[in-house]
């Protein structure tokens, strides 16, 4: 039921993101992309249907979770200015475990 829900956010986020105009750099319309498998992996890890193979979830584990974590370092630099520079390492890292950990957790089951 959680995983239905989680799901259901991060999807909902990525097409209200989509709608409001925000993927306009070719960066960020790469996120959407990659985005995208991840959620399709994650649906497919919470429904339990075997989408693709697991050596295809396992490229998409890897090379998103390196993409979000780059992609999200370099986007978190640029609009936390508030943020003292010294607590920017813990504030990402909480922020990324708390709000896409879920999806790499379930992703990884899927793929391995």
């Amino acid at each position: 039921m959680l995983w239905t829900i989680y799901l259901g956010i991060l999807g909902a986020f990525a097409i209200g993101y989509l709608i409001k105009g925000g993927y306009k750099t070719h960066s960020a319309k790469l996120d959407f992309v990659i985005s995208i498998f991840t959620w399709i992996g994650l649906f497919g890890f919470v429904t339990e249907k075997e989408i693709l193979t697991p050596f295809v979830w396992k490229i998409v584990f890897v090379g998103g979770l390196a993409w979000d974590l780059l992609y999200g370092l370099k986007k978190f630099n640029e609009e936390a200015e508030e943020v003292p520079k010294a607590a920017r390492p813990f504030v990402f890292g909480t922020t990324v475990l708390i709000l896409i950990g879920p999806l790499y957790y379930g992703l990884y089951q899927y793929a391995f």
